[in-house]
């Protein structure tokens, strides 16, 4: 119950100060609005907001499964050859440094300007490789000596190595990866949107675009409560998804 009271009086307190505030001193509505100004925008554009959310959460879910699938399948074959390790990390890691509005135009290019959701999703995808690259080639490496030298003990060959000790040491790392993954494939989604976006793609950035041109910050503040919201549910879809299979793995 602490988990849950805890933060919901802290929003609950947040809120009333914001809502007292902005009436005390009668700020304007486009500078910011109230609370209950951005519970009316809510209330009123929910069916709107409600296909934009979907819109975003089926961009960020496409880019974290070609990601996920590229970068397991490049850490574990990175993970077998030390050399190949020494030649993909480097590169790996810049990508990740490199700012995605940066590399944007380019692949809003290769993707064919008449195809932005193709240059959104390449760009999510982008942002979700390095957490899920990381978390795999470092549990893939991160294996008990004492298990390797028994297997080595057996006279195990690569392959009984690779599926009865590698991988599955490799779960909690992995499970970590696309977590973190998860969050930032939604991040990388509406970024992408901003930049690479149309109104062909009308995820919660172009609801945000379209509000901000009007100046109707209520309507801000909805598109971004329910991006919070999106990020949060997902977030805790992969805490139970990663304590299921970290039970069942340890219980194995």
């Amino acid at each position: 119950m602490k988990r849950i009271l805890a933060p919901a009086i802290l929003i609950a307190v947040l809120l009333g100060g914001w809502e007292i505030a902005c009436r005390a001193l009668a700020v304007p509505p486009y500078l910011l609005p109230a609370p209950s100004a951005v519970a009316r925008a809510l209330a009123e554009s929910w069916p709107l907001l409600l296909g934009s959310a979907w819109a975003t959460l089926s961009t960020a879910l496409l880019a974290l499964v070609i990601a996920s699938l590229v970068a397991c399948g490049l850490a574990l074959a990175v993970s077998l050859n030390s050399v190949l390790e020494d030649a993909v990390r480097p590169i790996a890691v810049t990508l990740q440094v490199t700012p995605l509005v940066a590399i944007a135009p380019l692949v809003t290019i290769w993707a064919g300007i008449d195809h932005p959701e193709r240059a959104v999703i390449g760009l999510a995808a982008v942002v979700a490789f390095f957490p899920i690259f990381s978390g795999a080639l470092s549990g893939l490496k991160a294996v008990d000596p004492d298990l390797a030298r028994l297997f080595d003990l057996y006279g195990a060959n690569p392959w009984q190595r690779l599926v009865r000790l590698r991988l599955p040491s490799a779960v909690p790392a992995l499970l970590e990866g696309h977590k973190v993954a998860a969050g930032l494939a939604i991040i990388g989604a509406v970024v992408a949107e901003f930049v690479a976006g149309s109104g062909g793609s009308q995820g919660l950035a172009w609801r945000i675009l379209e509000a901000y041109n009007r100046l109707q910050t209520a309507k801000v503040f909805a598109a971004l409560v329910s991006l919070a919201v999106l990020g949060v549910a997902l977030h805790a879809l992969m805490e139970a998804i990663e304590r299921r299979l970290l039970n069942s793995w340890r219980g194995r």
